[in-house]
């Protein structure tokens, strides 16, 4: 097994993925948003979203 195909297995196993769409210009906001606060852009959005479905939820 290649590593790549090791690395898409693991990935398989271990994560759900999303594929949000976001109006032009809003990428790159978030992505400066992201690494000024030490973040990916994916650390970022999961976040973003952790905080507000626990908002939502009354967690």
């Amino acid at each position: 097994m290649s590593a790549t195909d090791y690395k898409r297995d693991f990935n398989e196993k271990n994560y759900d993925r999303l594929s949000p769409y976001v109006k032009r210009g809003k990428k790159d906001r978030y992505k400066e948003a992201a690494k000024a606060a030490g973040y990916s852009l994916n650390e970022f959005m999961e976040k973003a979203m952790d905080k507000l479905a626990a908002e939502i939820l009354g967690e």
